[in-house]
């Protein structure tokens, strides 16, 4: 099954970011009558055409490009002039590059809110009165049953036009808020909102370490006059170190590949990520083709920013098993 569903579409987005595949055209005459008072007037005129198989489907071509895809997502020379003229501007109207900027900076910022987040709701509910601790819980985890978009588009609907939000900021800071109209206030919205969805998962997480620490530890910590902050940081912390590395494998996976903010949020005018740049190029063009070579090494480039992302944790991890 592994080998079917994710072995085998890679091996597939590989090939294809070396290749590319056209429809082979015709140019063909077709008249075009209009009917006259006096007659028809009809107008020969030369068009192209897919040719078209026996069975009707359009016949295609595939060559062998080698890295001129990669080379067209990653666009080298507009690359260069940027960094020679120092422009910023310029780096960001790369599509790739300015993919890979929000990518990259979302994907950081927004892991150690996360799990700061997720660890200090666990720790209040751990010191939550017993018979509070279900609704708590309950509450807690609201924001990671909503479905994805559903939730970036509530987000948006409260800060969108007169949403109940800017309506609020508007009459406290005396002043017209416009949260659409700029790309940095967008992203705002974006780490937001991924904090606030992806925290009560860590949340559970923590919450399920926090039973399992040792309490003759803690007790023999108070003994010995610790405060809170330092039981936190000297035992429970390393204790849940563990569970620290998984979140964050799971969430530089998960944030590197962030796309459901992007349509939520319609910031694709403004603020876009790799995934949303693959999907760009699996769009239809004018002439009804998509760009599969492209989105191909699109694709591949993101799960290379992926790998170097895991690597760091998942040397640590390799290196505490080994130690044990």
């Amino acid at each position: 099954m592994m080998f079917l569903f994710i072995a085998a579409p890679l091996v597939s987005v590989l090939w294809q970011s070396f290749h590319v595949t056209k429809p082979i055209y015709e140019q063909v005459e077709v008249e075009t009558c209009v009917p006259g008072l006096l007659g028809s007037s009809c107008v020969i005129e030369l068009k192209t055409r897919p040719i078209l198989s026996d069975a009707g489907k359009i016949i295609t071509n595939t060559t062998y490009v080698g890295l001129q895809s990669y080379r067209n997502v990653l666009q080298p020379e507009k690359l260069r002039t940027a960094i020679k003229n120092r422009s910023w501007r310029e780096f960001t109207n790369i599509r790739f590059w300015s993919a890979l900027r929000f990518t990259l900076v979302f994907t950081v910022l927004t892991l150690p809110l996360v799990l700061g987040t997720g660890l200090l709701i666990a720790l209040a509910v751990n010191n939550t009165v017993p018979r509070l601790k279900g609704p708590v819980i309950f509450v807690s985890l609201l924001p990671f049953i909503v479905t994805p978009v559903i939730g970036a588009l509530a987000i948006r609907w409260l800060f969108i036009g007169d949403g109940i939000l800017t309506a609020g900021l508007e009459w406290w800071l005396q002043k017209d808020i416009a949260m659409f109209a700029q790309a940095w206030t967008i992203e705002l919205m974006m780490y937001i909102y991924r904090v606030w969805h992806v925290a009560p998962f860590a949340f559970v997480v923590f919450y399920a370490g926090l039973q399992t620490v040792n309490q003759d530890t803690l007790e023999a910590a108070i003994i010995d006059g610790a405060s809170r902050w330092q039981r936190l940081r000297y035992v429970i912390i390393p204790h849940l170190m563990p569970l620290v590395v998984f979140l964050t494998l799971i969430h530089l996976m998960d944030a590197y590949r962030v796309f459901e903010e992007i349509v939520g949020f319609s910031s694709s005018a403004h603020v876009i990520s790799l995934q949303w740049l693959t999907y760009e190029f699996l769009l239809q063009d004018g002439t009804g083709a998509r760009a599969i070579s492209r989105a191909s090494a699109s694709a591949v480039l993101t799960m290379i920013g992926i790998a170097v992302l895991l690597a760091i944790p998942l040397r640590r991890v390799w290196r505490e098993q080994r130690g044990s």
